[in-house]
């Protein structure tokens, strides 16, 4: 069975810093893309960022580029989503997708698995 768990989330003052994790279990991890998604309220979910089964490429949405880092560390079968200065308006729940076969890694039918999400709060 396969599980994906976020963890790291919280109420955090804006220009503050996070670090959200994901361990897998139950599939072979470096076979998958690994997606950092973010809901919310009245939103769709939408992708934050994204990271290569091996780790060498990565892409991130616009609204996060310079403040947002994914990483992962396939021994541990976890991937990494570091942010700072954060803004009220990354306010949403996170959630983090695997993906084994996708061109697209920013739609969100193109991921097979999905964590329960995180919530990351930013007070102003």
């Amino acid at each position: 069975q396969v599980q994906l768990v976020e963890s790291g989330g919280g109420l955090v003052q804006a220009g503050g810093n996070m670090t959200l994790s994901c361990a897998g279990s139950g599939l072979i991890f470096n076979w998958y893309v690994m997606g950092w998604f973010r809901q919310a309220p009245g939103k769709e979910r939408e992708l934050v960022a994204a990271i290569s089964s091996t780790g060498k490429s990565t892409t991130y949405a616009d609204s996060v580029k310079g403040r947002f880092t994914i990483s992962r560390d396939n021994a541990k079968n976890t991937v990494y989503l570091r942010v700072i200065n954060l803004k009220p308006e990354d306010t949403a729940v996170y959630y983090c997708g695997a993906s084994k076969y996708t061109s697209n890694w920013s739609k969100v039918e193109a991921y097979d698995y999905w964590g329960q999400g995180t919530q990351v709060t930013v007070s102003s």
